[in-house]
């Protein structure tokens, strides 16, 4: 075993001659004598792995084509903390708190919005189903069947409701940022992201809807309304409020009529009222009635 005396470190004039004609290099080499050789250490890292650490450590993606699944994963980079986070915010909406200022802070995510469609598509389709049930319970008529095609009904009608209303708004006000230049506008992300969130407060209500009472149902929905409602006027308004006041009032009113559409649509069509035709008892004709006294 080498005693410490034998391991003296030494510097070299080729490190000295390399950072005086390139100072930016992070090069430097030691030597040392282990047991009477010499062992020479030479740490250099070239640009490229100096980018590649770079971006580690920065926190920095690389971009790539949207044929690529790198480009896609950008969009679901997202924890637990901002999702819930963002729920939260869409469930209470303040007055002059914007949701994309907010809480999508430049960081629009699809994570939210599908599994918050894709809940409550289920939701809806199966509280219906179950509406539906207790409603013909007590009809010994009438034999319930699982009604499973409303499963695809609710999944095309909120996801063309999801993805289609912000394609059209977002297109709009891009039209109008183009012939209005002082209108800011929001990237088709965030639009997306902002309509998926706006849903989540359905998933509770479609479940409470279950209880067969219809002014109970009305009331649950006109809440879910104007608490969604609310998210997408604050988060809209400051956008269309520089256009002029005709069209700022027609695009904040067109979004709160296709909203209340969806919402009033879903109510009526999976949670009607099952109308039961009353029985008809077949009845002989009344002829001639005839009636003998008889006299003892």
């Amino acid at each position: 075993m080498a005693s410490p005396n034998d391991l003296r470190f030494q510097e070299f004039e080729e490190a000295a001659e390399l950072l005086s004609a390139d100072p930016k290099a992070s090069t430097f080499s030691m030597s040392a004598s282990v047991g009477g050789e010499d062992v020479k250490l030479d740490l250099s890292e070239d640009e490229e792995g100096q980018e590649e650490s770079s971006e580690l450590l920065g926190g920095q993606k690389p971009s790539g084509g949207f044929w690529t699944f790198e480009y896609y994963q950008s969009f679901f980079n997202v924890d637990t903390l901002q999702v819930l986070d963002r729920i939260k915010g869409s469930i209470l909406p303040l007055p002059g708190k914007n949701f994309i200022k907010h809480y999508l802070r430049s960081n629009p995510d699809l994570y939210g919005p599908f599994w918050i469609c894709v809940t409550l598509v289920f939701s809806v389709a199966i509280s219906g189903n179950l509406a539906n049930f207790l409603s013909e319970r007590g009809n010994s008529t009438c034999h319930y069947r699982p009604q499973f095609h409303r499963v695809t009904i609710a999944a095309v009608v909120i996801f063309m409701y999801a993805w289609l209303v912000p394609i059209g708004l977002w297109g709009f006000l891009t039209w109008r940022q183009g012939a209005e230049r002082q209108i800011g506008g929001y990237s088709f992300l965030e639009t997306v992201c902002v309509y998926g969130y706006s849903l989540f407060i359905y998933i509770p209500t479609s479940v409470l809807w279950i209880i067969p009472y219809e002014w109970l149902r009305w009331t649950l929905i006109l809440f879910a309304m104007m608490v969604s409602g609310s998210v997408l006027v604050l988060t809209f308004w400051p956008v269309v409020r520089d256009d002029t006041k005709v069209m700022a009032v027609a695009t904040v009113v067109t979004i709160v009529v296709l909203h209340t559409l969806l919402a009033i649509g879903c109510k009526l069509y999976f949670f009607q009222i099952a109308t039961r035709e009353p029985t008809v008892v077949p009845t002989t004709p009344l002829t001639h009635i005839t009636q003998t006294t008889k006299i003892h």
